[in-house]
């Protein structure tokens, strides 16, 4: 670990595409962290049930706090410290929901009240910057939180990352929407070795229902007034009584641990939550052999397993393979700008509400930094018109996959062939898989009738074409990357330090 800090210390400007060696890496990739936002799903939809605005103010408040501890240290225990997350690719998806059959109180009395299913849809839709947008949604409740994030990141003693687009809740029961903040973050102690996440600064929760959160991150520090990690303070107040009147509610505490709400007008302690003790329902993908090849666990597959047992060399290697395929893919794509999306767009402007509620706050949302402002494909979704595979046979190490022998296209039994065999080039597997709203409807043998009882919504015969950008966002990517300063021939010294210091550390000599 000190041998690596030592080694970014050295690299100059962004670090967010760097190639990490195994021993820092997280086992869940970058475009799998948005799961974290509802794995307590009864307190993600909890705000939709209050009648009073106030209340449902400091519910969103309650929810964005709750999901700090396990956001930050990507499920990990904090005594375990923080890893890397793996660097997501371009076009990497995670799909998953949580099944919940609880009511909103936790006790599984009150059907009506059920919580149901939640979803999650993240897809990786850029690569200079890295983007990862995302949706998250309960249908039955009418809550959605819907968002996308650059992150920034440098090094000076302590690695520092800046997280920029925006993210939004939407309660459809009483047409509210707020504006959900990304806070900065400070991971100290990488030096030492025992690394952790601190947060900064003061960020806000400005709704349109005319009340606003404000929230105060201290953390531990020589100046911070606190004497305990990730620590913060906050309030929620009305907007026409002003920043500086008293607040209807406070929340202080510990995000990694405790924190206790108050009722201010009437100096009452509402509720002490314990985030360590709070339970998590369980997140559920599709089994290994039945996700799309560009799902995230299944494209880190090797990875992982090497990971949990252990073995970095075979880590290293499998990690390799899919990056050495991805910059294969960059240089036939102008370095990504001609990637066809998926399940996001690119929207025509920002949206409006988003803004307004930003400029409350005394923020400005700049789409141009996270290449466009980005929004879920959701008519296609509710209509059933996505399809698996979602790239044809194209891999995410950009080799080919054709069925195997007996015509099987489906979960790991497929032959990967040379690049260059063109008879393959645009070929899909004959097992096409429906994906709409709630449902993932099983493949059907070619030449056989879908069976009533899994009949989803009505789908197109063929699916809709995933998107490539328009000439205009490819002007606008190309005018980020000269800001940016991150033409491919100007990163390469940076990141040539780190892989300098991989081979020294995993080539097979380091390893005997």
């Amino acid at each position: 670990m000190s041998s690596f800090a030592k080694s970014i210390a050295t690299i100059r400007g962004d670090l967010s595409n760097i190639t990490a060696p195994p021993f820092v890496l997280d086992t869940k990739s970058a475009v799998e962290l948005p799961s974290f936002w509802a794995e307590r799903p009864s307190i993600f939809v909890a705000p939709a049930a209050a009648d009073d605005a106030a209340e449902r103010a400091l519910l969103v408040l309650k929810w964005f706090i709750s999901s700090l501890r396990n956001q930050q240290y990507a499920g990990r225990s904090p005594s375990q410290g923080v890893k890397k997350p793996i660097n997501a690719f371009l076009g990497e998806l995670f799909l998953a929901r949580w099944e919940d059959d609880q009511d909103r109180d936790g006790n599984g009395d009150g059907a009506a009240d059920r919580i149901g299913d939640t979803r999650l849809v993240s897809e990786q839709v850029s690569h200079h910057p890295p983007v990862t947008a995302c949706r998250v949604w309960n249908e039955k409740h009418g809550v959605t939180a819907e968002g996308y994030t650059c992150q920034e990141i440098t090094f000076s003693g302590s690695v520092n990352i800046q997280q920029i687009g925006h993210a939004t809740l939407h309660l459809a029961r009483h047409n509210e929407t707020y504006l959900i903040p990304l806070p900065d973050i400070k991971v100290k102690g990488i030096l030492t070795g025992t690394p952790y996440p601190e947060l900064q600064g003061t960020h806000h929760i400005p709704s349109t229902s005319g009340y606003t959160s404000t929230i105060d991150f201290s953390g531990k520090g020589l100046f911070s007034g606190s004497d305990r990690k990730h620590s913060f303070e906050a309030r929620v107040y009305r907007d026409d009584d002003g920043h500086d009147a008293p607040p209807l509610y406070t929340v202080s505490g510990h995000w990694d641990a405790q924190f206790v709400i108050h009722d201010a007008r009437r100096n009452l302690e509402i509720e002490t939550f314990d985030v360590a003790a709070a339970t998590t329902t369980p997140l559920v993908t599709e089994p290994l052999a039945e996700q799309d090849p560009w799902e995230s666990r299944r494209a880190w597959r090797g990875v992982r397993e090497a990971l949990q047992r252990g073995d970095m060399q075979a880590a290293a290697d499998a990690k390799a393979k899919v990056e050495n395929g991805q910059r294969e893919m960059r240089k036939t794509d102008n370095n990504g700008k001609h990637w066809q999306r998926l399940f996001f767009e690119p929207a025509g402007q920002t949206d409006e509400i988003a803004a307004s509620l930003a400029r409350k706050v005394g923020l400005t949302l700049r789409p141009e930094d996270t290449v466009a402002a980005w929004r879920f494909r959701r008519r296609e979704w509710e209509e059933g018109l996505f399809r698996k595979p979602y790239h044809g046979d194209l891999m995410p190490d950009n080799s080919r996959a054709r069925p195997t022998q007996g015509g099987r296209g489906d979960g790991d039994a497929v032959d990967k062939v040379n690049n260059n065999d063109d008879d393959d080039v645009g070929a899909v597997h004959p097992h096409l898989r429906p994906v709409a709203g709630s449902q993932i409807t099983p493949s059907i043998p070619a030449g056989e009738s879908t069976p009533a009882h899994v009949n989803g919504p009505p789908t197109s015969s063929a699916p809709p074409q995933p998107l490539a950008e328009t000439p205009a966002l490819e002007a606008e990517t190309e005018e980020l990357d000269k800001k940016n300063n991150i033409e491919q021939d100007e990163t390469a010294p940076e990141n040539a330090q780190v892989e300098d210091f991989l081979r020294d550390r995993y080539s097979s000599r380091g390893m005997r």
